[in-house]
This record gives structure tokens, sequence and C-alpha cells, in this order.
């Protein structure tokens, strides 16, 4: 009886255990959906936010509103989706819209914007989940961006006739993007706490971890 006894507690553990991987497997689909899904409303984000800046070009590099869902998204769906939406967005708004121009505008934006949401996620995901450390990643991440968006333009400028020089990506990095700067760290570390404190994502959502 006791050895019976003992078969059935394991076939029953072993019920239990296939029940709770199937629940796990779910939730994993589930909260992958959820991820899609906003990262999907951020690049529509990224698409129409320029609207509001007449997609004048100069008012558009200084206030750069495609960054915002950028940051966002690797904040609330992790690096993996931040740097997918911002790979994709520039590319994506010339073919829609004709801007930013793809040569060599939106070529260096592609690996800025990647760089944004790839580090914004990378960040909040290892450093410990306190308000200040959102605007911690938020400016390492903003930095980041502007080196790699530095980088790239160099990179072009060595294979094309395109002039670009070191007073250029200062210019353009932070002298004249100054608006933007300020805008991003008061709006953007606003939108990601508000959001995490209706629920609508948590750390587990963008970390990557189970609950």
């Amino acid at each position: 009886m006791q050895i019976q006894s003992y078969h059935a507690g394991i076939i029953c553990l072993k019920k239990q255990t296939i029940y709770l991987r199937v629940f796990l497997k779910g939730f994993v689909i589930m909260k992958d959906i959820k991820k899609i899904t906003l990262a999907g409303v951020l690049l529509a984000a990224t698409l129409i936010l320029p609207f509001l800046t007449g997609q004048i070009p100069q008012i558009g590099s200084m206030v750069s509103p495609m960054h915002i869902p950028v940051l966002i998204c690797g904040f609330v769906c992790g690096w993996q989706y931040g740097a997918i939406v911002g790979a994709v967005a520039p590319i994506l708004r010339f073919l829609c819209f004709g801007m930013p121009p793809l040569f060599p505008v939106g070529l260096a934006m592609t690996f800025e914007l990647a760089a944004y949401g790839a580090c914004a996620g990378l960040l909040y995901k290892a450093l410990p989940k306190k308000t200040i450390n959102v605007y911690v990643s938020l400016i390492i991440s903003m930095l980041m961006g502007r080196l790699v968006w530095g980088v790239a333009m160099f990179g072009i400028a060595a294979v094309s006739s395109v002039n670009f020089s070191i007073q250029a990506f200062i210019a353009g990095a932070f002298i004249n993007s100054v608006p933007g700067i300020i805008a991003h760290i008061i709006i953007i570390p606003v939108i990601v706490i508000a959001l995490k404190k209706v629920n609508y994502f948590s750390d587990e959502l963008c970390t990557g971890k189970a609950y």
C-alpha cells in the first residue's frame, strides 16, 4: 500500500509539474505579446511625433521627437525591442513620409536610435530598480546614442563625400540639441515611472524575469 501511495504521489507530482510548465509557457507567451504590442505602439509613435515639429529638420534635430518612444521602449519592453524599434524607425518613416532623408541622416539615425533603445533597456535591467536610476539610465543612454551617432557620421564621411567634423559632432550632438535633451530628461522618466505605478508594465516585463 505504501509503495502504491508513493507511486500515486509521484504521478500526481509529475502531472502538477506538467500543468505548471504549461501555465508558465502560456504566461511567457502573454508577456511576449504584451511586449510586441507595446513596441508596435511606440514604433507608431516614432512615425507620428515628428509631425509636431512640422517635419522641419532644424526643429526636429533640436527636439528629437523620435528619440522619446525609442527610449521608452527600451525601458518598458527591454533592450532587444528598444534596439529593433530604434533601428527600424528612421527607415520606416522614410518609406512612409520621405523623412528623414535616408542618406546620410537616416542611416546615422538608425545606429543612434538602436543604441538609445538598447542602452536604456540594458542599463535599466542592470541597475537597482530605484527612481533615480531611471534618470541615470536615461542620461547615460542619451550620451551613448550621441556617441554612436558621431561614430556613424564619421564612418559615413570616410567613405563618401559627406563633410563631418568634430565641431559638427559637438554642435549636432550637444549644443543644438539642448532643448531636446532637457525635454527628454523631463518627459521620459515621468512617463516610465507613471506606467510602472499604474502597473502597465513591471520590472519583470522589461528584464525578462519570470514572476
